[in-house]
């Protein structure tokens, strides 16, 4: 028989019947209506055995083959109840790693189809830059053109080579952050230096362009790490210089209280579409009022940046007009 195959249960059943028979022999020279009574005791007790070990194997060769047949992908997550206390938490811990098989084996189905579109927007960002590359080496090849185009033409290459440059720097980034690989400092900040640092490189645009920068951010402070906070306000202030008209202006100011520090910033240009509005952050969008050359990636990486140091940010219409971005970084409860 299948049950006795397995040895547990055989040397249990086997041990019982030689006790219960020697238990027997023993009567035999006492008392014959006590040998009787043992026999029937050890019978019963065999009997007993035979059918708990039965039932209770039972039960986990069809856990086995529900088991077999979920990993396999021929049946929907479902395990019988088991109501014996080992089986029971046999069950209980077999469903949980389940489920758990389950959820992971989602998440990587929805990482790969974030995977594949994500290197179809890589392959689509830089094949426009590759293709004016491409056509401007084959003009640069010609032997009549002026010096004068050529300095044009190399100083264009140079343009795609750093926008190239940028945009794979960019998601480096964005991936080190979402895989999980990068290490956040938790320093004691002034809003001031962050805005600093995160501005220095963008004075001479600005002033070119003719947009003015004000900053009123006060003595606030907040907890995090000064780099990548200085990357994430770059980033919204260069996009909000280049939608800012030639005598505009970019107002950058914060506020601390006991709950979280708040920096806004706010541009007079000309503000999000309804529409777009929803998907500002989103990774390659491009809304209706962006530029021929803007990627669609620098707000996106804000997003990663901010809320992996625990805050939040969101994207408006001011109410006279232009865009606003408000940060958020709560303190922490003790």
């Amino acid at each position: 028989m299948i049950l006795f195959r397995n040895k547990n249960f055989f040397w249990e059943f086997t041990i019982t019947a030689v006790v219960a028979v020697l238990a027997a022999l023993i009567q035999v020279f006492i008392s014959p209506i006590s040998a009787l009574i043992t026999v029937l005791a050890g019978a019963i007790v065999l009997l007993t055995i035979y059918y708990f070990g039965r039932k209770r194997y039972g039960d986990m060769e069809r856990l086995s083959n529900e088991l077999d047949r979920i990993l396999h992908g021929t049946e929907k997550f479902f395990i019988s109840e088991c109501k014996e206390g080992e089986l029971a938490i046999l069950n209980s811990n077999i469903r949980k790693m389940t489920i758990k098989m389950k959820e992971q084996a989602s998440q990587l189905t929805h990482e790969k189809v974030l995977l594949t579109d994500a290197i179809a927007d890589i392959f689509h960002q830089l094949r426009t830059p590759l293709t004016s590359m491409r056509l401007t080496c084959s003009m640069l090849s010609e032997e009549e053109l002026s010096y004068e185009d050529r300095v044009r033409f190399v100083r264009g290459i140079k343009k795609q080579l750093e926008r190239m440059q940028w945009l794979v720097e960019t998601l480096l980034k964005m991936s080190k952050i979402e895989a999980g690989t990068v290490t956040f400092r938790n320093d004691e900040l002034k809003v001031k230096d962050i805005i600093e640092r995160a501005c220095e490189p963008l004075l001479i645009p600005l002033e070119l362009r003719g947009v003015a920068l004000k900053k009123e951010v006060g003595e606030a402070g907040l907890k995090g790490d000064a780099e990548w906070l200085a990357e994430a306000f770059g980033n919204i202030v260069k996009n909000c210089m280049e939608h800012t008209p030639e005598g505009g202006s970019i107002t950058i100011d914060a506020e601390e209280n006991a709950l979280y520090t708040r920096i806004s910033i706010n541009d007079t240009g000309t503000g999000f579409e309804k529409e777009d509005l929803p998907h500002i952050f989103e990774r390659f969008y491009k809304g209706k009022n962006s530029s021929s050359e803007s990627v669609g990636i620098g707000l996106a990486l804000c997003r990663t940046i901010i809320t992996g140091l625990g805050g939040t940010i969101k994207a408006e219409n001011g109410k006279e007009g232009g865009a606003r971005f408000e940060v958020r970084f709560y303190k922490s409860v003790v």
